[in-house]
């Protein structure tokens, strides 16, 4: 078995992105192992903020350079490290959200053009209010994704939704 890269585990246990669990199942050793060092050798969980700070300013920057890291020393080296991870997870997250946009704008094309009969009725207010959910959520998610949650934008998405929610009832 091979040794534990103890340098990486503390840096990601420094930056305080992952659990303990996960830095654990990523470097082959027990979280428990990894407490003890911690407490051992008195490792502070202390860079979580700046590493939040940083990957917002990389989020808002859209700055992502995938690439081989240096062995990390120094503090801000594992907050650039940890940034840029978090930021990857960010932009990955955009992506898939875009794709959902277009994935719930494809069924709400279908639905203005449908014909509502009395048969298909019942299936077409389940697809409508499938349809609304769907939309309803990947505005929030976006939302949340690009930092547009504000007092004023939560009540511009609730009121939207609450008016997707009434007109998929039929009010």
């Amino acid at each position: 078995m091979a040794k534990p890269d103890w340098e990486a585990i503390e840096s990601a246990y420094r930056a305080g992105l992952m659990s303990v669990r996960a830095i654990g199942e990523k470097h082959g050793v027990s979280h428990a192992t990894i407490l003890k060092r911690a407490n051992k050798e008195g490792w502070q969980r202390d860079l979580t903020e700046q590493v939040r700070t940083a990957t917002k300013a990389k989020v808002t920057k859209s700055v992502t350079t995938p690439g081989n890291h240096p062995s990390v020393v120094t503090d801000a080296q594992i907050v650039d490290q940890a940034s840029d991870e978090a930021a990857a997870v960010v932009m990955a997250h955009r992506e898939g959200l875009a794709a959902w946009r277009g994935i719930t704008n494809k069924l709400r094309d279908f639905l203005e053009d449908a014909v509502i009969t009395e048969g298909n009725h019942a299936s077409m207010s389940r697809s409508i209010t499938a349809g609304v959910d769907a939309q309803i959520k990947v505005i929030n998610a976006e939302r949340k994704a690009y930092n547009l949650d504000t007092d004023e934008g939560n009540k511009t998405v609730d009121d939207l939704s609450n008016l997707m929610d009434s007109l998929s009832q039929g009010a």
